[in-house]
């Protein structure tokens, strides 16, 4: 915006690049209720125009979070395709590692809900409608974790380890002990409704990619 706005007329106004309160959300998810989320995240769609090539993941991890599954989905494509799409006419200079890098925690925190502050990892895992399949892997004090996620259920299993490996997760605020005898397998509850989505400034809503 400051190559086609001079800054005296932006200061007038409340425009923000990248939303930080957002970030710290993501960051420190247990300083934060959940209204609190909901709200911030609103406030802040509302004004942040996403000049930074690092405001789409985090806002997409929220929106997910709070129940905005389209709009996640739209930002976290709009993290991954950064420079696949040249969005910003830098890619260039180089690689935009850090938007890639979100793009990959959109996936992870967002649509899994991997939250990792407490003593244990947390998953409150949500698809959009057009992912109908996630699976990833963490390294979790000495074993791969691996999560498969669909629409109806989520799968926690060690792949690697022995009988009586152990790892101890939260799903859904249901707390699991996955062994590498077999997987747990647990539903993937309906998500609220989390009312109408926020709106973002004039012209940077990010490319709505959702299917009816």
């Amino acid at each position: 915006m400051l190559l086609h706005f001079p800054y005296l007329e932006l200061y007038r106004k409340q425009v923000v690049k990248q939303a930080d309160l957002v970030l710290a959300m993501q960051l420190c998810p247990g300083e934060f209720t959940a209204d609190e989320k909901a709200r911030n995240l609103a406030y802040y769609q509302a004004c942040t125009v996403r000049d930074s090539s690092l405001s789409a993941a985090p806002q997409a991890v929220l929106a997910a979070e709070v129940g905005h599954l389209d709009l996640a989905y739209d930002l976290f494509a709009e993290s991954v395709l950064q420079d696949l799409a040249d969005l910003g006419d830098k890619t260039a200079d180089g690689l935009h590692l850090a938007s890639l890098a979100g793009a990959w925690l959109a996936l992870v925190q967002g649509f899994g809900g991997l939250r990792d502050d407490r003593a244990v990892p947390s998953f409150d895992p949500r698809l959009p409608r057009r992912i109908d399949r996630l699976a990833f892997s963490l390294r979790w004090r000495g074993h791969r974790l691996r999560v498969t996620l669909t629409p109806v259920e989520a799968r926690y299993e060690l792949p690697d380890a022995a009988g009586d490996a152990e790892v101890e997760l939260w799903h859904h605020g249901e707390s699991l002990r996955v062994t590498g005898a077999e997987p747990v397998i647990r539903p993937m509850p309906q998500v609220p409704d989390p009312g109408p989505e926020p709106p973002c400034p004039p012209g940077r809503r990010p490319t709505r990619r959702s299917a009816d």
